[in-house]
């Protein structure tokens, strides 16, 4: 996952691990070799077109607003198609009103139309204030909640780690994260809850108190689920 820092001078560019303390509350409970914590790719500005969230200090809001407004202007008067006009005055009205056009909650197919342009507002975009600078551990993790990202965990032996993944993501899709074999060879997916984990004081335990539940391909995962993936080697 790669964040761009729009705007904010002071911050380290790189890869930057961000810290659970779910993981670490794991960790406590099972023991395994080694802890891994998610990990993003943190770039400048001029990284902000590739990137996947933009982080912007809140005077700076206006720059990004702006910067989309000009071209979705510029492209409406060249008299673009009736399709792309009436996406392009959608996202226009919304920028007049400082919003971000991530706010819109366009369909796949307006954002197909709009691919090719490159507007930096349609990105999960987060907004901190200067304080929140101060803390990078704390403002990693909200960037990633409010940009729609959770963790699933996996635990015991070799490693527990905390994996990142899309809200929504499927069973099938986290399966992927891991290995591409686990996916392949999906059969089912063992959960349990990471509140069950917690209250039943570890997997054996909670297993014990039928806290585990088998999900098939299609279950969405949730924040912080424990899982241990079935499949065929």
């Amino acid at each position: 996952m790669k964040i761009s820092a729009f705007a904010i001078e002071g911050i380290t560019v790189g890869k930057h691990n961000v810290k659970d303390t779910r993981l670490d509350q794991a960790d406590k409970l099972v023991k395994a070799k080694k802890k891994t914590y998610p990990q993003i790719d943190l770039v400048g500005q001029d990284g902000a077109m590739e990137a996947d969230v933009i982080i912007i200090p809140a005077e700076a809001k206006m720059d990004l607003i702006l910067a989309d407004l000009d071209f979705v202007e510029t492209r409406l008067g060249k008299a673009p198609q009736e399709n792309e006009k009436i996406i392009l005055s959608k996202m226009k009205s919304a920028l007049e009103k400082e919003e971000f056009i991530s706010s819109l909650g366009l369909t796949d197919a307006e954002k197909e139309v709009i691919s090719g342009y490159g507007l930096l507002t349609l990105k999960p975009v987060v907004v901190v204030q200067k304080e929140e600078l101060e803390d990078f551990g704390a403002l990693l993790a909200k960037v990633l909640a409010q940009s729609g990202y959770l963790c699933f965990l996996t635990v015991g032996d070799k490693e527990n780690r905390a994996w990142l993944i899309k809200k929504g993501t499927t069973a099938w899709e986290a399966a992927g994260v891991i290995h591409s074999d686990i996916q392949q060879g999906f059969i089912r997916a063992e959960i349990i809850s990471f509140d069950d984990f917690i209250a039943a004081g570890g997997e054996t335990q909670a297993k014990q108190a039928g806290k585990m539940r088998l999900e098939q391909k299609d279950y969405i995962m949730q924040d912080a689920d424990l899982v241990n993936f079935r499949f065929n080697k």
